[in-house]
This record gives C-alpha cells, structure tokens and sequence, in this order.
C-alpha cells in the first residue's frame, strides 16, 4: 500500500481478513495449546483442536477525508468485526488497516466501561483511552454531562444504568474527542426520540469536518446519512456504490431470501441500462425565469424498462404507473397542492388471493417521504387469476418539494400486510423533477389553505 494512496483517505484497508478459532468445548482449548507443541517436538503433524471461522476475507476499502460511508449486512455478515479492526479494538489476521488521525468509536452499548465505576470516572476512563489528557477532560467535563443527560446518576455506577444511560454517556463522550473518524455501530438504536434527534444533529454537525462510518439496520437513516454504502455478505464486499443503489438492492435481495426460505421463488434484476437511464434525467425549463416565485415540477412518463430495475416473485407485472388531474389527463407540471391520482396498473399472471398495491415517493437519497397501500381500504382481501387486469388509485394533493430528483416505487403484493410477497417491486417506476420552488427547507411541504396575520390589541 503506497503512502500516495493515503493521501487524501482517512481510512484504507487492504486484503484485510480476520479469523477466529472455534472450540467445541472448553477443553479442547487446553489441547491446542499443548498438544501441537508434543507432537512437533516428536516430529508428528500437529492436529488442529478447532474450527476456522473467517468474519472478514479479502477486504479492499477506502474511505476518503469527509465522507460519510455506511455499512450495511445481514447480522453475522462481519460489520461489527469490520468496524472494530478499523477502530485497532481487534487485530486482522491478514491484511493492513491503516487510519489517519484520532478515531472515535461507539460500537458497543457501554464498550469501554468499567461497571463499577461511576459515570464520572468512566468519563475520565473513557476519554483518556481516546487520547484526551485530563486537563482536557475536566475542561469539558461539563458539556458531556449536559449533552448525556443522565442527571445525578453520574455519581452512581454504571451497572445500574439502563442501555439507554449507557448510550447517552457513551456518545456525549465520542461527541467531545475532537474525532477525525467517528466509527458509530447501531448507538443510535436504543434511546428515546428527542436523544435520537439530538444524535443525529450532531453527526449532521461532523459530517461537515469528518470522516463518519455509519453501522444500522435502518436504511432511512443510511440513505439520509451516507452518500455511499457497503454491504458486507459473509465477510465479503458484496456491492459497494451510491447509498440508495446500495440499500434498494440489499432490501431486494432480504425479500427474496425470505420468501426462498418459505418456498417462493422471487427474482430481482438491475441492468446497467436501467441505472444511467435514471442518472441521465435531468431538466431545465426554459420558463424557470418567469416561474421564480412558483413551484414547478416535471413529471416524466412510465418507462417500460424501469422493470429492470425491480424484483419479484412474477405473478403479477405493473405495466403502467401515471399520474393523472382532476379531470383525468396524464399530468406533465405540477407546483404542489393540487388534488392528484397516482394510477398503477397491473396485469395478473397467476391466480392470486390477498393482493396489496402500494407505493412510496423517495427524494434523490432513496429517504422515503410518503406512500401507502390498499391493505386497509381493503381488509377483505383482493383476488384475481391469470390474465386479469387491475387498476389501482391514490388520490392526494401533491406535496410542494424543494428542487430536485424524486421518484416513485411502485409495487403488488400477495398475502397479508404483515406476511406477504412482493410479486413486482419497481424501483423509480415514475420520476418527476422539482426544478424551482418555494420551498426552502425539509423534505415536503405542505400547501397553506391560507396565511393570515391580525393586530390583536395596539398601543398607539
């Protein structure tokens, strides 16, 4: 690994592999260790008393100064091992990890901590082990305990915090480090709502002057973190690319896992063709001069080869996803707050019982923004068989959005709503373009029925 490649890369593995040792019982252990020796001294083959296990196997990555990368997986697919060799909590068995500058991490709940000490020794515990010296720590003493906001349990130990005291106290001291690389693996999963929030300004804070390596199962917040994942598969590097390409695929490939287990075969497919197709799209309106002061949105037409950019198990095909007006044409332009339907098609190729049609709108990240589904209007259950065609509808008025890429994923299901398989899952099967608007911060906004202000009482 050449020291040029280092440059501008905060984080660089190479070949990077890490094996454990697994022993059928605890005395086979004793074994390994003694009886290879015996049988080299007596000029014999040494036998092995355990089984190989490789968590990680050939490992290439890097991570550039600033970027923000997710790692996403199965459970057991070796993030956490990825993240502690990165973090030096472990020790590769081949290969090379190489960091740039202080790394701070949050991969365990309480990782770190002695349970008997109290929150405040551990403070000291914790943020010496980071490299802080405790001038600096007694310095900052004071905003972690703010940020944790763990009260007077600070003077208490910390075996009897609950796992969300141990979150809040683990993260308020990685928040203070002063990190160069802050490694976060599922921290954010246990805590209450306004500490989530909290968290997650934070991490929005460092992305701007750090390197963040992001761990979750929840893939709303990976898109709306990372601008690239990794999904690690069985120790390997399966996909690695732009992170809502990287979760779309890893959530179909869950879906046929999951029904394969239950005897469905269900299939996916993304072309090559199908992605520059979606990343080509873009527009300018030649009458945004004129449109300042309004919100205006493109909406393109159903593309026959947004298919290759799906899954399913087959018995049914959406072919045409619109959106239509009030007085039922194909909408071309939209400003937000009209009454729209979003139309999708469906022809049948078996006999199906329990159909659910459904849809998601997405913002250029893949973070869904709104959908729905049929499954309560209909509770009954729809059925049909081979060669039927049916139409589904959701009437809404359409958000006004900022500027930008959107898409709309559509899909048919057959079961229940908590027991289903998709049979056609179309990933951007309508694409629409805000390129002005109104609207300058979140994701959606909503139209104003009316904005009024009144002088309740005057002094003059």
């Amino acid at each position: 690994m050449s020291s040029e490649s280092m440059v501008h890369a905060a984080v660089q593995v190479c070949e990077l592999g890490k094996r454990f040792e697994i022993y059928a019982a605890p005395q086979d252990r004793l074994k390994q260790m003694i009886l290879p020796r015996l049988a080299r001294l007596f000029g014999r083959q040494p036998r092995e008393y355990f089984r190989e296990f490789w968590a990680l196997k050939g490992v290439n990555l890097s991570v550039a100064r600033g970027e923000t990368v997710a790692i996403i997986g199965q459970n057991g697919s070796g993030k956490s091992t990825f993240l502690q060799l990165v973090c030096g909590t472990l020790f590769p068995t081949v290969g090379e990890v190489r960091q740039t500058g202080r790394v701070a991490a949050l991969l365990e709940l309480g990782a770190g901590f002695n349970p008997e000490f109290t929150g405040e020794e551990n403070v000291f515990l914790s943020g010496m082990l980071y490299g802080l010296t405790e001038a600096q720590l007694k310095q900052r003493y004071e905003s972690i305990i703010e940020f944790a906001e763990i009260g007077e349990f600070v003077k208490q130990p910390v075996k009897t915090y609950s796992s969300g005291m141990y979150v809040r106290l683990a993260f308020a001291i990685a928040a203070h480090v002063d990190a160069d690389v802050l490694v976060v693996d599922e921290a954010l999963s246990v805590g209450d709502v306004r500490f989530t929030q909290k968290c997650m300004r934070f991490l929005r804070e460092f992305q701007k002057r750090g390197t963040l390596l992001f761990v979750s199962h929840d893939v709303g917040a990976v898109t709306s973190l990372c601008t690239r994942a990794v999904w690690l598969d069985h120790g390997s590097v399966r996909m690695d690319g732009a992170a809502k390409e990287v979760v779309e695929a890893y959530l179909a490939e869950q879906h046929i896992l999951d029904r394969k287990a239950q005897g469905v075969n269900v299939t996916a497919v993304k072309t090559a063709q199908a992605r520059a197709k979606m990343q080509a799209r873009d527009v300018v309106d030649p009458r945004m001069e004129q449109l300042r002061s309004r919100n205006l949105m493109q909406v393109f037409e159903f593309d026959p080869e947004a298919s290759q950019n799906a899954f399913g198990a087959g018995g049914a095909s959406i072919v045409d996803v619109s959106m239509i007006d009030e007085d039922g044409r194909a909408v071309q332009l939209l400003h937000g707050g009209e009454l729209v339907t979003l139309e999708i098609k469906v022809d049948l190729h078996a006999e199906l019982a329990g159909l659910i049609f459904g849809f998601y709108v997405k913002d250029r990240l893949g973070q869904r923004l709104f959908g729905d589904n049929t499954h309560i209007s209909y509770e009954n259950g729809i059925e049909g068989v081979q060669e039927d065609q049916f139409r589904a509808t959701f009437q809404f008025r359409m958000p006004v959005m900022p500027t930008g890429a959107y898409s709309i994923d559509a899909a048919v299901a057959s079961g229940t709503q908590d027991d289903h398989t998709q049979q056609h899952w179309v990933h951007d099967a309508l694409q629409f373009r805000a390129v002005d608007s109104t609207m300058r911060h979140g994701l959606i906004g909503i139209p104003m029925l009316r904005i009024n202000v009144e002088k309740e009482r005057s002094v003059a």
